[in-house]
């Protein structure tokens, strides 16, 4: 089980580490600055959230630091598809930055769902 967080912390510093060397190509213009600003918030805040995470105080806690993770990476999403559709970037660079995104979003949204239904059987089983 350990080796899967370390897996997934590493996962989502990578991620964050891309982001940042991402901004580097968009354009300095009021547009370019703005997503600069917007995307490096969203994209580099998963991987401290995640680290928060790990030491949650409670069940409840840990989900909802996953919770603001998942939120910051479906930001994080958005974020890529304008630049991509807005042609500020090229578009072949940004695809694996994409396709990453997505399998973290998923990693994160099924981590929730696991540890909910961990939860809901705690609870049962102190019943």
């Amino acid at each position: 089980m350990m080796g899967k967080n370390f897996d997934l912390q590493d996962r989502l510093i990578n991620f964050a580490v891309r982001i940042i060397k991402l901004v580097e190509y968009l354009p300095n213009s009021k547009v370019g600055n703005h997503i600069r600003s917007q995307i490096i918030r969203s994209g580099t805040s998963p991987a401290s959230n995640y680290g928060e995470a790990q030491s949650a105080e409670s069940r409840s806690d840990f989900v909802h630091k996953l919770k603001i993770s998942l939120k910051e990476l479906r930001e994080t999403e958005v974020w890529l598809k304008i630049v991509i559709k807005s042609n500020l970037i090229e578009d072949k660079r940004l695809e694996p930055l994409l396709k990453e995104n997505n399998e973290l979003i998923s990693i994160l949204f099924k981590s929730i769902q696991t540890a909910k239904q961990n939860k809901e059987i705690e609870m049962k089983n102190k019943s």
